[in-house]
């Protein structure tokens, strides 16, 4: 891989929030697991997703570099921080970054129609 991918893969995140990050990973919710499950491997249009990923002072619940594409998953907590999920979006689309949201209900009740949805996403980008 070249330079210039490490290079922009953290979009110069701190340690800080490399550390993190290691910590959300070993704490995923029972909706990021099952997103992971499906993800990770290379198992849908064969994208990499990175979970848990640090971009700059953020950190990304699923990323796949390659089409630089943030899912997120918004549980009960995003209900009272919409403006903060609105500016963070914001900020990560400022380095190109494409970012798609579902709520835990979706994956937990229709994984399905969730994977057709990220599916069509990368094959787009």
């Amino acid at each position: 891989m070249s330079y210039e991918y490490f290079d922009n893969l953290y979009y110069n995140a701190s340690k800080q929030i490399h550390d993190y990050a290691r910590e959300l990973r070993k704490s995923m919710t029972p909706a990021e697991k099952i997103l992971w499950s499906e993800l990770r491997n290379r198992k849908v249009a064969n994208c990499k997703f990175r979970r848990q990923h640090p971009i700059d002072i953020f950190i990304a619940d699923f990323y796949c570099h390659e089409k630089k594409l943030v899912i997120e998953i918004d549980g009960e907590v995003h209900n009272s921080q919409k403006e903060y999920d609105i500016n963070r979006t914001a900020e990560m689309q400022n380095y190109g970054i494409t970012v798609v949201r579902f709520e835990n209900y979706e994956i937990l009740n229709d994984i399905a129609s969730v994977l057709k949805k990220i599916e069509k996403l990368c094959k787009k980008l």
